[in-house]
């Protein structure tokens, strides 16, 4: 979740004496209510205090990650005064580059006030240049932000930056979609008069239903299994979340905090000898959305594993499935009927460190999900 403030290219003319670093500390609890309070005037447009729901959010996502360390979390910026008035919010989270260890930062949150906040907006941005990091990432960059990242030595991950949308009942999902801006859309009665005749169209366009392949089932599954099954599975890519037992567990009890999003389940794909290839984790919502967090494969089985997913969610009733989009399973993606993308805010990294880069740009990374900011209620709450 990004600004697009222009005030932010003050940094271009600021003074050669004014260090990147004036003024800029690690955020604490103590922060919190005045955090919120700008986080509720830039995002939200109204001047009020946050209120005990967002505060314990801040507080809960911001500081009580396993990665957790001040020099690694989200900083702020302080006017004359005192006063805080820009921030970056932040989450550390534990990467492998290469078989080795780092910790990066995503970051969930940039916002200053309009001109008040212009230099402070300018000293936080240079302080996140990629000579200064060993891996930072967002996954909504306005089209503003990511100018700035790119300007500041960062790279755009196009791919990444979509969002693939399978229809399994059209008409439903288009009012399900309309309906977070004109809500008598959504209501039960026309869903179900929609309902009834995305059911006819399919009687007559058989391709609107998807089909599995391969001799493989789905098998309802723990999120505790689907850690099992991804380590091995995501030890192919250079770049890819180390999620420690402590990590994932954090990340699955604040994305379970989601309730806009729905329950957080998952289904594993077996084969016929019980083999596990692939794992699928996802928001279950009652409205008709699943909302695909994290889809993991073994290498050479992703259009079996594609195929078996979009069967089983579409037996399971959904209108309509939305995920990241990855390379990896672009090809299997992508040879569904009724299928579609859009763009879903860029996605953007910055490092200091040439493999990584190099890694990143050959599209040799695992990334989005629990290992982006998909799941945060700063996105769809308050």
């Amino acid at each position: 979740m990004t600004i697009e403030v222009e005030e932010i290219r003050a940094s271009e003319i600021m003074p050669a004496g004014a260090g990147p670093r004036r003024n800029i500390r690690p955020m604490t609890p103590g922060d919190v209510p005045a955090v919120g309070r700008l986080f509720n005037r830039i995002f939200r447009g109204h001047d009020r205090a946050p209120g005990d729901d967002l505060g314990r959010y801040i507080e809960t996502v911001f500081f009580g990650s396993p990665q957790y360390h001040p020099d690694l979390g989200s900083v702020v910026h302080e006017n004359a005064a005192g006063g805080i008035d820009s921030a970056i919010l932040s989450v550390p989270m534990a990467f492998m580059v290469n078989g080795h260890p780092i910790t990066a930062r995503l970051l969930c949150a940039f916002m200053a006030e309009s001109k008040a906040g212009a230099v402070g907006a300018a000293r936080l941005a240079r302080s996140m240049r990629a000579a200064r990091q060993d891996m930072c990432f967002s996954d909504n960059a306005s089209p503003v932000s990511a100018d700035h990242w790119a300007a500041g030595g960062g790279l755009v991950l196009p791919i990444q930056s979509l969002e693939w949308q399978r229809s399994f009942l059209p008409l439903t999902a288009a009012a399900i979609l309309a309906s977070r801006h004109l809500p008598v859309v959504g209501s039960p009665i026309l869903l179900g008069i929609l309902g009834l005749v995305d059911r006819a169209l399919r009687r007559l366009r058989p391709s609107m239903r998807p089909k599995a392949e391969g001799a493989c089932r789905i098998e309802p599954a723990g999120v505790e299994e689907f850690l099992e099954c991804a380590m091995p599975m995501l030890e192919r890519f250079a770049i890819r979340p180390a999620w420690s037992k402590s990590e994932f567990d954090w990340l699955v009890h604040i994305a379970s905090m989601n309730r806009s999003l729905g329950a957080l389940e998952c289904r594993k794909v077996v084969l016929a000898d019980g083999r596990t290839i692939g794992a699928f984790l996802f928001f279950r919502k009652p409205t008709g959305i699943a909302t695909v967090l994290n889809l993991v494969t073994e290498e050479g089985r992703e259009r079996d594993v594609a195929a078996a997913m979009f069967a089983r969610l579409d037996a399971e009733g959904y209108a309509l499935a939305v995920g990241m989009a990855q390379p990896f399973l672009m090809n299997a993606i992508s040879r569904q009927r009724w299928l579609s993308f859009r763009h879903r805010g860029y996605f953007c990294l910055v490092t200091r460190h040439a493999e990584l880069r190099q890694a990143a740009e050959r599209n040799d990374i695992y990334i989005g999900g629990l290992a982006s900011e998909t799941w945060s209620r700063l996105l769809t709450d308050f």
